[in-house]
């Protein structure tokens, strides 16, 4: 009668399925906060930066080119690096912008 009564009592393990469930949810959360949230923000932000460009700002590309735009034809813009040549850039690889 005293061991039905113990067993009955004991408090169940939980199983290794709702362990395994539990450690994933916390990988995906850190995952999510960690990696794609901070990454989907920068991506806004320079999209909002490449929209924003206009003529007359002094901007930096991927490749370290510096220039002024003359010019924006629509994915693309030409800028000035110097007085004498022009050159024709994908808006998007714009990293910076001066002014």
């Amino acid at each position: 009668m005293l061991l039905s009564l113990l067993a009955a009592a004991a408090p169940e393990q939980p199983s290794l399925l709702s362990s395994i469930s539990i450690t994933i949810s916390v990988f995906l959360l850190f995952f999510y906060f960690m990696i794609i949230r901070p990454n989907s923000k920068r991506n806004k932000e320079h999209k909002a930066m490449v929209d924003g460009l206009s003529v007359g700002n002094e901007v930096v590309f991927a490749g370290g080119l510096i220039g002024k735009i003359k010019k924006i034809e629509g994915e693309y813009a030409i800028i000035s690096p110097n007085n004498h040549t022009d050159v024709k850039i994908q808006r998007a690889s714009v990293i910076t912008v001066f002014a």
